[in-house]
């Protein structure tokens, strides 16, 4: 007797045992990231996060983090009749993801709004917005960024700061000045030197017209080469200095911004990053002359905040898609989200995306006071800053690949998002200067401004004697700081680290969360893998906290 396929037992597709979609899910659901903003003093903007939250985990904003990935711009260096136009194309999703970044304050608007926490309120909806897809948070970084910089230049900052800090997201290249609102760049490092700015050979020559010169030179690694005007490091008579590069000039003519190539990078594939050419390009000069570096730093520092952001971002991603799939996937008779070791692995994931999450809003909330006046912060956001984008970016790559293989085969193809996530980590521990870089930054502030030090154990001491494992870290750090060099600089910064982020959660997190913490990255009661928690970590009380998990 042949059997019908209607009197099969089964069929060969039917689909059993496989999660549903994420989506739609609410990106702000982040006990340590809400409690986080309220208590750096963005409480107010809560209900944007939240609304922002949902529209992040949304299917609409996931489709178009997927489609502004797999249709990478495309750079169309001549139109038709061999003229030259350095035009990057993007796909419509790259621009509404743009448009909503720019609408929700995430690129220059703090810096208009004189609300307490309003760099806060930025980090924070960073954090959810970030979940949509990751590559397009550049340009508006680099526009947040460039706004205190500019300011050495007061002339140009009130022609430039109105329109950078404006909610209206215009793409497309014109006059500056006759559009909605602006984004902005920067191009410092070149084929010889990299992070070493110094060695730049960019020549920048004064024109007869006061500040204004000429560029002529080769970048290596800028990106959102689409942005309307950028920094640029270049060699004037007096020494390295700052320039204001406009793609679009005053009068309507395209500025010399020769885009030789766009960069076939690992990750960040949504994301245009080029290498340009100057060949008398119009330049305005920012800061004295001789004081580039001096002049761009605070652009560094608030794109590193973003690199630590980022980076807690891409870790709470991937942990909310591990955890999704571990409550709906079933193996050897259990689903894995009731298995010990899988707990074990979800639960050390959530420790360390909530300390990335945590100082990731100390530091926010250091630069929102220290813009305000507060020298104490200011000092405190000077070496903590260089600290946490050491640490926190370096624990992304392993963070990611840890939540990928807790979705088995399943994390390892293109359509789980997983393989774009992984590719993107280890970007932010590059950007805006490496693990090394970052550490003997740290070594630099410590030597050249006391206060630093002052302001990191003044925020240390005020956990001092709660934890005991805490305190005998501190009393090591300290004991560090004595015999500090260059070769051992990484051991000192994470320890740094490592002692911040368990100050931070021994004084607001649950006990749950402090303990584990303190137990593990400080008194070294785990393994070398994620998935190592001891015996005695509260796994119930941090996976409750995080995900909702019950037993």
């Amino acid at each position: 007797m042949v059997l019908t396929p209607a009197q099969l037992p089964y069929a060969t597709h039917d689909v059993t045992n496989q999660p549903p979609p994420l989506a739609p899910y609410d990106a702000s659901e982040d006990v340590a990231l809400l409690e986080g903003l309220r208590r750096e003093g963005a409480g107010w903007a809560e209900p944007d996060v939240r609304r922002l939250g949902l529209l992040a985990g949304g299917t609409e904003a996931q489709e178009w983090g997927e489609q502004a990935n797999r249709h990478e711009p495309e750079l169309r260096t001549h139109d038709r009749w061999g003229n030259r136009v350095d035009e990057v194309e993007f796909h419509p999703s790259w621009h509404r993801l743009m448009g909503v970044a720019v609408a929700e304050g995430l690129a220059g608007a703090p810096w208009a709004d004189d609300r307490p926490g309003a760099h806060v309120a930025r980090t924070a909806g960073g954090l959810v917005w970030g979940h949509s897809e990751a590559g397009h948070g550049c340009p508006t970084s680099m526009t947040y960024a460039a706004i205190p910089a500019l300011r050495r230049e007061p002339e140009l900052a009130k022609v430039y700061e109105p329109l950078l800090t404006s909610r209206a997201y215009d793409p497309g290249l014109r006059v500056p000045t006759q559009k909605r609102g602006l984004l902005a760049g920067m191009g410092m490092t070149e084929k010889q030197g990299g992070s070493d700015v110094r060695t730049n050979t960019t020549a920048a020559t004064p024109t007869s017209e006061s500040g204004v010169y000429t560029l002529r030179g080769h970048k290596w690694f800028t990106s959102a080469p689409m942005c309307d005007v950028f920094l640029v490091l270049a060699q004037a008579p007096g020494g390295l200095s700052c320039f204001l590069v406009p793609r679009v000039l005053p009068d309507g003519t395209r500025n010399a911004f020769r885009i030789q190539r766009l960069k076939d990078k690992l990750g960040n594939r949504s994301n245009a990053s080029s290498e340009p050419e100057f060949d008398g390009t119009v330049a305005w000069l920012v800061g004295p002359e001789g004081q580039g570096v001096k002049t761009i730093i605070e652009m560094v520092n608030c794109t590193r905040l973003d690199c630590v952001m980022a980076s807690a971002t891409l870790m709470r991603r991937t942990l909310v898609e591990a955890g999704h799939h571990a409550r709906h996937r079933s193996a050897f008779g259990a689903r894995l989200a009731d298995q010990p070791l899988m707990r074990n692995v979800l639960a050390d994931l959530a420790l360390e995306s909530e300390a990335a999450t945590t100082l990731t809003l100390r530091l926010a909330g250091a630069a929102d006071r220290a813009v305000r006046g507060d020298e104490d912060e200011r000092a405190f956001r000077r070496i903590a800053t260089a600290v946490g984008k050491y640490w926190v970016t370096k624990r992304g790559p392993a963070f990611t690949a840890e939540a990928l293989e807790c979705l088995g085969g399943n994390g390892y193809v293109e359509d789980s998002s997983m393989p774009r996530h992984y590719r993107e980590a280890p970007l932010l521990s590059i950007w805006e200067g490496s693990g090394n870089v970052n550490a003997l930054d740290v070594l630099r502030a410590l030597t050249r401004d006391p206060r630093t030090s002052e302001a990191l154990f003044a925020e240390l001491a005020l956990a001092q004697g709660a934890d005991a494992r805490l305190d005998a870290a501190v009393a090591r750090l300290k004991e560090g700081l004595t015999t500090a060099s260059e070769s051992s600089a990484r051991r000192l910064v994470e320890a740094m680290t490592l002692a911040l982020q368990a100050s931070i959660l021994v004084r607001h997190a649950p006990p749950a969360v402090a303990d584990a913490f303190c137990a593990t990255r400080l008194a070294g009661d785990w393994g070398q893998a994620f998935g190592t928690l001891p015996d005695s970590a509260d796994l119930e009380g941090i996976l409750g906290r995080s995900l909702g998990f019950g037993h």
